[in-house]
């Protein structure tokens, strides 16, 4: 899986690298679904403390150490010059590359758990937000923003491999903004999620048999 985040100008100077893993014992530190919540809330502010987080997510200071102990350990995030007394942590990167090895069967069950844990949650919070159409309905410059899109279609691993990537690259475009300084005048915070597989039937099936193309989207 790849998580792409905005990580504030104002974290460290290691934070403008991507993430590149494979090893399963660093997927695993972060598949939880607190720790998930934590590595958000870092990505949004760049720096906190285990009290500020705990308070964000009503959680125990303590629960919320534990977890940013474990989070440290994966390589997620590291420790921040100290605030008198205060200790925080800061993000490590901007972004998250955790797509398996392909040799190593662990690499490949980490990052397919991993990545159960991301559509689940962010499933539920889509589910939420068309279940709750009138917190939007009094915003009608943005219904035309709010889409669910689904496709099929033929490709090769490789033209999907590129595709995924072309995805990706989308959202280089709002790099930076994390920083009020750089959005434009009436932005709000987006969320994107997307899914891309390919259906491993036992055998590939002839194209011709199958037409392509079908799309849904959300009423506008």
């Amino acid at each position: 899986m790849t998580e792409h985040t905005q990580t504030p100008n104002s974290a460290a100077g290691s934070s403008d690298r991507t993430m590149h893993t494979t090893d399963p014992a660093v997927m695993r530190a972060l598949a939880h679904p607190l720790r998930i919540d934590i590595l958000e809330i870092m990505d949004e502010v760049g720096e906190a403390t285990a009290s500020e987080i705990a308070e964000r997510l009503g959680q125990t200071v303590a629960n919320c150490s534990f977890h940013l102990r474990i989070l440290a350990a994966g390589g997620f995030i590291e420790r921040a010059e100290p605030r008198g007394r205060e200790k925080p942590w800061r993000v490590l990167h901007h972004s998250r590359d955790m797509r398996p090895d392909r040799e190593d069967p662990l690499s490949i069950a980490e990052s397919a758990e991993l990545g159960s844990m991301y559509v689940q949650r962010e499933a539920a919070r889509m589910v939420s937000f068309l279940q709750n159409s009138l917190s939007y309905a009094h915003n009608s410059e943005w219904i035309p923003a709010v889409m669910i899109n689904t496709s099929t279609f033929w490709a090769t691993a490789e033209e999907m491999e590129e595709l995924a990537e072309d995805l990706s690259a989308l959202m280089d475009r709002f790099e930076g903004r994390r920083d009020p300084a750089n959005r434009p005048e009436g932005a709000r915070k987006g969320r994107m999620f997307a899914t891309l597989n390919p259906e491993l039937d036992d055998s590939p099936r002839d194209s011709r048999d199958d037409s392509a193309g079908e799309a849904g989207t959300a009423p506008r």
